[in-house]
């Protein structure tokens, strides 16, 4: 770095910012630095020619979800899109369970001139994560997440998405629903549950029973049991999401309880967890790799046009239902 400098005729403090796309530098320096980077070969040479063109994206990446199938999904999408447009990615886990990292690592992650954050639920919505990165003024995309303040979000219509897969039991002809949630603390378990409502208060004649989950299997074992022991019991569960709907079968499994004619289970998102167990789940197709590919594109070009950090940005992908073998009429 001190030799990049001495070429450039610049302070070292200058090439750190240049080298890590920080503001404050004039165009002739910059220009003086990103020469001297290329005559002395200081970066590998994708990465100089990224400076060249000003294209270079160094994102951090914070994620930390109980499900390993999301977050394998989540991950890959990031990373196709992190390739295809050459960016580097800065990974950071938080603790078991969805808790946030610690504050010091955030604000090391910060340190490492990011140039933009990619918030894997349910850290989009966590007052710790938010409260330091909003302090570094960087921009920030939240997948998952219901209006953060400052941030792209990208999702789905959970509630409409919940509300279908609900009229997709009670026009199978079940009138016993129960219904896991998830995560408290993330909205998209509020607006799930509220679409499970507004369907079954729409079509009236159904009772239901509420179990909550925070999306992890284990949780969904516990649910299920507190379900299946009720008199009378479901003749289908409606899991908010695929593997806490995998803890059900096997519930519904050890208690020898047939899937689907004595039980039916659907689940959210459309993970590998829901094609892994017999029978295969019916659930909600979340795209789960295009959410996370489609936060990264529109943090890249939030961060290249310069646009203000507090604007909103609030983009809706579309769901599918994914009809499969966990779901029939009900045989009582």
């Amino acid at each position: 770095m001190l030799d990049v400098a001495a070429e450039a005729g610049v302070s070292p403090m200058t090439v750190s910012r240049v080298i890590n796309a920080r503001p404050g530098v004039g165009p002739d320096a910059r220009a003086a630095v990103v020469k001297a980077v290329q005559v002395l070969g200081y970066t590998p040479n994708v990465a100089a020619r990224s400076l060249v063109t000003s294209a270079e994206l160094r994102i951090g990446v914070i994620y930390s979800n109980p499900s390993a199938a999301f977050m394998s999904d989540f991950l890959t999408g990031v990373y196709e899109e992190a390739s295809a447009r050459g960016a580097h990615l800065i990974l950071l886990k938080g603790g078991q369970g969805g808790r946030p990292p610690e504050a010091a690592a955030l604000k090391h992650l910060i340190a490492s001139g990011v140039s933009g954050l990619i918030l894997a639920p349910p850290l989009g919505e966590s007052p710790v994560v938010l409260q330091v990165l909003r302090k570094a003024r960087l921009p920030m995309a939240a997948v998952g997440a219901y209006d953060v303040e400052g941030a792209i979000c990208v999702r789905i219509n959970d509630r409409k998405a919940a509300y279908e897969m609900t009229r997709e039991l009670i026009d199978l002809g079940h009138r016993r629903l129960g219904f896991i949630l998830g995560n408290p603390d993330q909205a998209a378990s509020a607006e799930r549950l509220a679409g499970f409502y507004a369907a079954v208060r729409e079509a009236g004649g159904v009772t239901t029973a509420i179990a909550q989950g925070d999306f992890s299997f284990t949780s969904g074992l516990a649910a299920a049991e507190q379900l299946l022991d009720a008199t009378p019991s479901p003749t289908a569960i409606f899991a908010s999401n695929d593997d806490m709907a995998a803890a059900v079968v096997s519930v519904a499994h050890r208690r020898h309880l047939d899937v689907p004619s004595e039980l039916t289970v659907v689940g959210f998102d459309d993970t590998s967890a829901a094609v892994t167990l017999w029978p295969p789940l019916t659930t909600v197709h979340q795209p789960v790799r295009k959410l996370a590919a489609e936060a990264l594109g529109l943090l890249a070009a939030q961060i290249a046009g310069g646009e203000p950090l507090g604007q909103e940005n609030d983009r809706v992908l579309e769901h599918e239902i994914i009809t499969r073998l966990s779901a029939s009429p009900p045989e009582r």
